[in-house]
C-alpha cells in the first residue's frame, strides 16, 4: 500500500453557518481538531488547509502535529483549497502515493471510514466513500491523478468534474461513519442557497 497523506479542507468562511466551521465547537472540541485527529489515526502526514480567519484557527486549535497550509484564495471555493492541499502533498518530502481528502464540517467521520477508503491507496487510485449508494467523503486521489484534479477543479466542485470522467472505486462506508455535514448551526433550518 502507498503512503497516504491526509488532506483536511478547513478554509471556508462558513457563510451559511455564520462563522468559519474550523472554529465551531462540537462535542467538546473544535471541528478542525476533530477532523485532524480522525485523519491522524489513519494518515501520515496530515495537512490541513486553512483560509478564513486562518490565524485565529492556527492560534486556537490543537492541530496535533498537522502541517498547516494557507489558502489565500479560499473565498473562490473548495477547489482552491483542494489545489492548495494537493500542491502541499506534491511538495512533501518523501514519496506520498495518494491523498485522502476529508472535510472539516463532518463531525461524524471516523477512522474506520477513512481506513476503508485508504486501503485502496496506490498512485493510480481513485476511490470514494459511499453511504447507502450515495457518494460522499473521504475521497482518495492517487498521485497520478493530482495534476488532472488540480487542472479541472473549479469553484465549490472540487474533484467532482474529474471523478465524473474517470473510473472510480466506490467504497461502501454505510454504517462506518455519519456522512452529514454541518451547513447551519444545530436547530436552524437551512435556507435556500
Amino acid at each position: 500500500m502507498s503512503t497516504v497523506a491526509g488532506v483536511v479542507l478547513a478554509a471556508g468562511g462558513g457563510r451559511r453557518y455564520g462563522m468559519p466551521k474550523a472554529l465551531v465547537e462540537y462535542g467538546g472540541s473544535l471541528l478542525v481538531e476533530r477532523a485532524v485527529r480522525t485523519a491522524r489515526a489513519v494518515c501520515d502526514p496530515v495537512l490541513v488547509v486553512l483560509g478564513a480567519r486562518a490565524v485565529d484557527v492556527w492560534r486556537t486549535a490543537d492541530l496535533d502535529g498537522a502541517t498547516v497550509l494557507a489558502n489565500r484564495d479560499w473565498e473562490t471555493g473548495m477547489a482552491s483549497s483542494l489545489r492548495t492541499g494537493l500542491d502541499g502533498v506534491r511538495g512533501w518530502p518523501g514519496r506520498v502515493g495518494a491523498a485522502l481528502v476529508t472535510l472539516v464540517d463532518m463531525p461524524g467521520m471516523t477512522p474506520e471510514a477513512l481506513a476503508a477508503v485508504a486501503a485502496h491507496a496506490a498512485p493510480d487510485a481513485l476511490a470514494i466513500a459511499t453511504y447507502d449508494g450515495v457518494r460522499g467523503h473521504p475521497v482518495l486521489i492517487g498521485r497520478d491523478h493530482w495534476a488532472g484534479v488540480v487542472a479541472t477543479a473549479t469553484g465549490d466542485e472540487g474533484a467532482r468534474r474529474y471523478l465524473a470522467t474517470h473510473p472510480v472505486t466506490e467504497v461502501d462506508c454505510t454504517g462506518l461513519a455519519d456522512p452529514a455535514d454541518l451547513d447551519v448551526p444545530p436547530g436552524q433550518v437551512p435556507s435556500a442557497p
